[in-house]
């Protein structure tokens, strides 16, 4: 018996299957001919034709230019409409939203970075976030319209199980009960939140590092050490979305800190977080310590490091290594990841001399050995992860031809 319309294994079904093989190989590859898509999706080179066609007719895919110049005859070339859609991230941090706008192929059309002094002015949150993606739109010569999806990447997690904001009590007024239901008032296009280090581990799982990996640990270290968790391909966002707030965990070499989510602070940040490295530089007799906030101060002396040969900042390398390795060893016994990636401007500074230090001292300190690597996304990663996140559930939404 013949299945109705859009069941599994009918015309339709087959045909939107077919049509989203072929748009995800234009995205991957670029432009490519009719022949080319057949021989890589394994269809016929009329029902390839009949397949460009169709996504042609529905907006999906332009032809732009031949293979001219190339062995045999020319043929025309199809790549996929930047304009089908577009996306919009949010990056938040106590100083700035850094916004962006990315075509359907996740190429970025628009960008715009508003400062957010919080409490100094009483700009609401939701403005704010407002005044950010407008900024971002108007640059990519947009409307707010014209936006099918929104991710915001924030320090902390929104409990679900509340709707508040928890683990980010530097981030001012953004723990208003009502927050999560005045943004959707205000915003035209549906849009999500996002632990700001998950969006780097899915930016390293999508375009660097972690490409291929189903298990691995993320450990994120600029104005806070955090991790993020990918189980079986998943995010892990644990209970409360708190799983992977490891600057709370009690690590050895530091005082027990009681009522952590008071106290912004743990162990592990107090161990191996940014503002350490500076202390560390100056009791092993470093001079010329960067004035600058200690995440960037942190950055700097892990590059020189990296690069001078003295023996105090050989000792900085070992001995920040070792720190790092101390809470990555309870994370890694637990867990048992195949790849630990190292991201955040106060380790990817380090490069590969504080990356092979502290995998020496991780064999030491724990039982499993995953490898380690340092991350590949190193512009505004959070950024790139929330377009990233933003651009799937996009694409999946444009790109039904089942419909």
């Amino acid at each position: 018996m013949a299945g109705t319309a859009g069941t599994p294994g009918t015309p339709r079904v087959l045909r939107a299957m077919n049509d989203r093989a072929a748009l995800d190989l234009l995205l991957e590859h670029g432009p490519l001919s009719r022949t080319r898509i057949g021989k890589l999706t394994g269809l016929s080179k009329p029902t390839a034709s009949q397949l460009l066609s169709r996504l042609e007719a529905a907006g999906l895919v332009l032809a732009t230019g031949t293979t001219e110049g190339r062995p045999g005859p020319s043929a025309q070339l199809y790549e996929v409409n930047p304009a089908a859609g577009h996306a919009a991230g949010l990056d938040v941090t106590p100083q700035r939203i850094l916004a962006a706008v990315a075509d359907i192929t996740g190429r970025t059309v628009g960008r715009f970075e508003l400062p957010t002094p919080g409490r100094r002015t009483g700009t609401p949150v939701v403005q704010q976030v407002t005044d950010a993606l407008d900024g971002a739109v108007k640059a990519a010569g947009l409307a707010r319209d014209d936006v099918h999806r929104l991710v915001i990447g924030t320090p902390g997690a929104f409990d679900p199980t509340t709707g508040r904001l928890r683990y980010a009590s530097h981030l001012p007024g953004w723990h208003s009960p009502t927050l999560l239901e005045e943004l959707a008032a205000a915003l035209p296009m549906p849009f999500e939140y996002e632990n700001d280090v998950n969006l780097v581990a899915l930016a390293e799982q999508r375009l660097g590092a972690a490409r291929g990996h189903a298990d691995f640990v993320l450990l994120w270290n600029e104005e806070g050490l955090g991790a993020a968790l990918v189980l079986g391909g998943r995010l892990h966002r644990g209970w409360t979305g708190g799983a992977g707030e490891v600057g709370f965990l009690p690590v050895p070499g530091t005082p027990l800190v009681r009522q952590v989510t008071k106290a912004n602070s743990g162990g592990y940040q107090e161990l191996a977080g940014s503002q350490a490295v500076p202390r560390l530089a100056r009791e092993l007799g470093i001079e010329d310590i960067p004035q600058s906030p200690y995440a960037e101060a942190a950055a700097e002396l892990m590059a020189r490091a990296a690069k001078t040969g003295d023996e105090p900042h050989r000792e900085l390398l070992r001995a920040y290594a070792t720190r790092l390795a101390t809470g990555l060893a309870s994370l890694v016994s637990v867990l048992d990841p195949e790849l630990v990636v190292l991201s955040g401007a106060s380790l990817t500074s380090g490069g590969e001399p504080l990356r092979a230090l502290v995998q020496a001292e991780l064999e030491e300190l724990a039982a499993s050995r995953p490898r380690l690597v340092v991350g590949d996304v190193r512009e505004h990663p959070v950024l790139r992860g929330a377009l990233e996140s933003a651009l799937a559930t996009t694409r999946d939404e444009v790109f039904d031809t089942s419909r």
